[in-house]
This record gives structure tokens, sequence and C-alpha cells, in this order.
């Protein structure tokens, strides 16, 4: 297959944004995947850009043209090798990386990661939710190490206090007796900056699952620019 042009830019061009020990690699091999940016991992796919285009500015040009990683998870085949420095080869490592992400998440709950932080619910979740085109709220069910028991979709359409009801989320827990629970759900705006009416269904099954002695984890929200933590904000959200 065909690589979209001449092999330049490449990852060990110099760019001013990344000195000489910071390179994309290097970072990954140093600090782990989950320290580098949305455009670093997809510059290690694509490794190589084009004349007077390095490789990280055609990665962020890719998720800017896109609307950002949920958009690029959308994009077929023609629309990806369509983009100049793009070409067969980089197209298809997109695709299937992609494709990738998507299979982990059908895995088997005894194959998957064991649950640290919201890094990891993101890492487990966001390659298929950042592509949802409606909100959808699922709750993780987890056993006492921490490891997914299951992922329950709960919701589909706008997530708000009106339609949630408190016994559908805990009712997985409860079946498979788990002590605890994460709630994660998507924001198709791609801003997963928490609403207020975030904080009110949070609040709700805190209470709720008080009562039945299940511990609410966390409440990850996910969107195209990433993902926050609602219990690194103390359950609030975010003043606009």
């Amino acid at each position: 297959m065909r690589d979209g042009g001449a092999r330049w830019g490449s990852l060990y061009d110099a760019d001013p944004g990344h000195a000489e020990g910071e390179r994309p690699r290097e970072r990954l091999r140093d600090l782990g995947p989950g320290a580098l940016s949305t455009s670093e991992l997809i510059a290690i796919l694509l490794r190589t850009g084009l004349e007077g285009q390095n490789v990280l500015s055609l990665s962020s040009g890719l998720l800017s043209r896109h609307g950002g990683i949920g958009g690029l998870a959308r994009a077929s085949y023609g629309e990806l090798a369509g983009v100049k420095g793009m070409g067969d080869a980089k197209a298809c490592q997109l695709l299937a990386a992609f494709e990738l992400g998507r299979r982990l998440v059908s895995l088997h709950p005894e194959d998957r990661a064991v649950i640290r932080s919201p890094q990891d619910v993101f890492n487990l979740l966001g390659p298929e939710m950042v592509a949802l085109d409606q909100e959808h709220l699922r709750v993780l069910s987890l056993n006492t190490k921490n490891r997914v028991r299951g992922v329950h979709p709960v919701y589909v359409g706008n997530v708000n206090t009106s339609i949630v009801r408190v016994s559908e989320l805990l009712r997985p827990a409860v079946r498979e007796n788990c002590p605890s629970i994460i709630v994660v759900h998507n924001h198709p705006s791609g801003d997963p900056t928490p609403r207020a009416e975030d904080v009110l269904i949070t609040r709700k099954v805190r209470g709720g699952a008080e009562m039945l002695d299940i511990e609410v984890l966390n409440h990850v929200v996910i969107g195209g620019n990433g993902f926050v933590s609602m219990k690194g904000l103390g359950f609030k959200a975010v003043p606009r």
C-alpha cells in the first residue's frame, strides 16, 4: 500500500513543542500511554508527516478537521485516505486502531483491566463512547478488587434527573452482589465539563446506593476532548 507521499516529518524531526527527551515514542516508553495527549498517540500510529509538516502537526490537524477523536473515529476510509499526508497505509492504521478499541469494549469482564483511576474508565469505554451521537449512561459494576464485573447500558438520549431511575442504575450491582459501581456517561458535544444536571443525578444515585450499602466510586463524563472525573471535582459542576 502507498503511504501518502515521501517519508517527511517523522516523530524524530525537530518540533518546537517537544524537546529531545520528549518525543512521543520516548514519552510513551518512559511515562506510559496515559501520559500522552490524543494527538501524540495518533502521531505514533501515523509515524511520519510530510514535507513541511511534521507528524504531530498532521495528527493535530486530523483531530481539528473531524472535531476531536469522536469524529475521527467515525471517519471513513475515503475521508482519511483523502487527506494530504495520509494515504492508504495511514488510513488503514487508524481504522484498525479504532476497531481494536471498539472490540476491547466488548471483551468478557474477566479480560478487562482493574479500574484504578478515571483514566482506566476512559481507556475502557472512551474509544466507543466518544463516537456516539447521543448521550449514553452506563454503569460499571465492580467486585471487591475493583475488577469490572459488567458494563450495563441504562439510558440513551438526554440524560437528566426526570428520567433517571435509581433502581435501574443499581439493579445490576444488586443482582451481581457488587460492592461498588462507577457511573459513566458521554457528552456528544465533545465537552466533558459536568453540568448542574450531572451533579443532581450523581447525588440521587449516591443517596440510593448508600441505602443498599453500595459505594458510588465515581461519575466519569466522557467527551471528544477527554474526560472529567466528578469525584476529582468533589462531585460538583464546573462553574461556567
